[in-house]
């Protein structure tokens, strides 16, 4: 297990470093000019000539969509960073037990900044929405460390958590799914064609957070550690993250 432990340190630091580079590599040769978007409020206005009221748009900001994916590799990598050294006691600690709580703040944060990006990419500037997107996709990632404490030490694992962290998970990509019908319907399908393929490499990745949890908690194959489990979340993380970023940058960012 110490053996298995240290190795795991050397793995966190090596992602830290792996995000930390993506994150410079994202600032240096993105095209600032390029990936502006905005953000909006959607209100009731009074119309004096129709005596009613109706719905109207108002910019309040714009925002670069290059500093989202540079702040979600930044998260990780200072998790990770976090983790090796400062927090490394308790997180092994809880390793035994089953439990990483640090993984679900992090995911919190940094996966619900990458549904922001995923949000803009769609056509979704409406600041009422992108906080609804964010908050669903922290809660749906503040449940699976709820998953983790409510079971830890059991034989036999509560879903409840789980499948409420899979509802609220869902929600976003519904979304998602309306603004591509409704740009399909009504406004001559104009969503790129890498955003789709953002839909589909995201979507699975994502979803292979929630299988890798289901295999953790029936101990199947090698997932009966609970070690090497981690090992895949942290990987998956990764992969999720770079794919993100590099399908955004050479869809939207690159000069």
């Amino acid at each position: 297990m110490n053996e298995k432990l240290k190795g795991l340190r050397s793995f966190n630091l090596i992602m830290s470093l792996l995000h930390f580079l993506q994150a410079l590599a994202v600032y240096f040769i993105s095209d600032p000019e390029k990936g502006v978007v905005p953000i909006t409020v959607n209100y009731l206005k009074f119309d004096p000539a129709l005596q009613k009221l109706l719905p109207a748009t108002e910019q309040i900001a714009e925002v670069n969509l290059a500093w989202f994916v540079i702040i979600f590799f930044l998260m990780s990598s200072l998790a990770h960073l976090f983790i090796a050294t400062i927090y490394r006691a308790k997180y092994e600690s809880d390793l035994a037990k089953g439990i990483n709580k640090a993984r679900w703040f992090e995911y919190a944060l940094s996966a619900s900044v990458m549904m922001l990006a995923i949000s803009f990419l769609s056509g979704i500037y409406d600041l009422s929405s992108l906080v609804m997107i964010f908050t669903l996709d922290a809660l749906m990632n503040l449940l699976g460390l709820a998953m983790e404490v409510h079971n830890s030490g059991k034989a036999k694992p509560n879903w409840l958590t789980y499948i409420l962290g899979c509802v609220a998970g869902i929600v976003p990509w519904i979304v998602f799914g309306i603004y591509v019908y409704a740009a399909s319907v009504y406004g001559g399908g104009n969503i790129p064609d890498f955003v789709y393929w953002i839909y589909v490499s995201i979507f699975m990745f994502f979803n292979s957070f929630a299988v890798n949890m289901v295999l953790q908690y029936k101990k199947i194959g090698k997932w009966s550690d609970y070690l090497y489990g981690e090992r895949v979340y942290i990987i998956l993380s990764l992969v999720a993250k770079s794919l993100l970023a590099w399908q955004v940058f050479g869809g939207t960012l690159r000069p």
